[in-house]
């Protein structure tokens, strides 16, 4: 399976019977469950193969609801910030089993790649401290890292600036993230793109294509967005210990995160690297391991969280970054039809994307390339992973396991 790309495309048609598919209701939360769950432990490939996943279980074979209404549902989560398919299986859940089926859809499909990353943390702090060959595995696993960031970055390139005001949007947010180096940073250059957005894109604009059948009423949406408003700027605001400041990093990082998957980089490099609560080294190794686990990569927050905390950091930051994945849903789904066919959303979302182009380029060279390529080695290591990821078309988590063993080796 080919590396994830953080812009889904569109949904692929279905059949004539799946189109007509019932739609959902009527499931609890056991039923949900059980379909995350194995979902959860065999998805990889990152949110298009996810989406794509989903499609299959429960469009084609368990026909939850139509075709047209989840073209629709990922539609609106392309939209939101956050994690796309980890927002997609929290809107299916929902609507399968109210508030108990999004809850056993999150953590069915979550809860085995957070306690993957959370261990592999466990391990690497540990081989750190008994002196073995941390240093050569690292190398392997960074490298790997280097190279999936590589093709994820030209592939939102293509994908989200396909013009000239677009690609100079992305430039520009590169450029300010670059050499401005702080966290705030990442949030103006997001604000700007939106701005630029608003002023040079010309974005189609679509009708939505079918109700969506969740139910979530105005008030819980507006709810929902107020508590999401509050949190990310009050948050910042308040001073505590540090758990308090690791949920308002991780917060603030699954709120900013237009596109999900690699996206998230940036945004978490700022938050734990700089404040030295984890190093560049075991930043970048985390990453790359995140490649090789099932489910979303949003779960690289168990790893961070106990690289810095242990046990209780890793449920602290797992909780916090996609909180505002839950928050977003509820408050956008009573207004979806209204945002598809609004001309300047789309046209300031379409800069925001073009900015976070901006911020991963910024990101692939610090710290990716500056700590995944330290000399020869490093540089040999990266193309061996291009060449497996790109013109091999293996996937990531097999491009991890060989070339992370190949460091050792070497």
């Amino acid at each position: 399976m080919p590396p994830s790309d953080p812009a889904a495309p569109d949904v692929p048609p279905a059949s004539a019977p799946e189109a007509a598919a019932a739609p959902a209701g009527g499931g609890h939360a056991g039923e949900v469950f059980g379909a995350f769950l194995r979902l959860g432990l065999t998805a990889f490939g990152g949110p298009v193969a996810h989406i794509g996943y989903f499609r299959e279980e429960f469009v084609a074979r368990r026909r939850w609801l139509d075709e047209a209404a989840y073209a629709d549902l990922v539609a609106l989560c392309q939209f939101l910030p956050g994690p796309a398919s980890s927002q997609v299986g929290i809107a299916l859940g929902l609507m399968r089993g109210g508030l108990g089926g999004a809850a056993a859809a999150w953590v069915a499909f979550t809860l085995p790649s957070a306690l993957l990353m959370a261990l592999a943390a466990l391990g690497i702090g540990w081989l750190s401290g008994a002196g073995g060959l941390t240093a050569e595995a690292l190398s392997g696993l960074k490298a790997a890292a280097v190279a999936e960031v590589a093709v994820a970055l030209w592939s939102m390139a293509r994908s989200l600036t396909p013009d000239a005001p677009r690609a100079t949007i992305a430039v520009a947010a590169a450029a300010l993230v670059t050499l401005w180096g702080a966290a705030a940073a990442q949030m103006v250059a997001i604000g700007l793109g939106a701005v630029a957005g608003l002023a040079l894109v010309r974005p189609d604009v679509r009708p939505a294509a079918a109700r969506i059948p969740l139910p979530i009423g105005r008030r819980t949406a507006a709810a929902a967005l107020g508590l999401f408003l509050a949190l990310l700027g009050g948050l910042p605001l308040l001073g505590g210990p540090h758990l308090l400041d690791l949920f308002g990093a991780f917060y603030r990082a699954g709120a900013l995160v237009f596109g999900g998957g690699h996206v998230v980089l940036p945004l978490l490099q700022a938050e734990v690297v700089a404040p030295g609560w984890v190093t560049p080294e075991s930043f970048l190794a985390g990453y790359g391991l995140a490649q090789a686990v099932p489910g979303p990569l949003f779960t690289f927050a168990a790893y961070l969280g106990m690289a810095s905390d242990g046990w209780t950091g890793a449920a602290v930051a797992l909780l916090a970054i996609f909180l505002p994945a839950w928050l977003l849903v509820f408050a956008a789904l009573p207004f979806w039809s209204t945002l598809r066919a609004h001309a300047r959303a789309q046209a300031a979302l379409a800069g925001v994307n073009a900015a976070v182009v901006g911020l991963l380029a910024a990101a692939f060279y610090h710290p990716v390339v500056t700590a995944g390529v330290r000399g020869p080695l490093d540089f040999v290591l990266v193309l061996a992973a291009l060449l497996l990821l790109v013109a091999w078309k293996l996937p990531p988590w097999l491009v991890v396991a060989v070339v992370g063993m190949a460091g050792i080796w070497l």
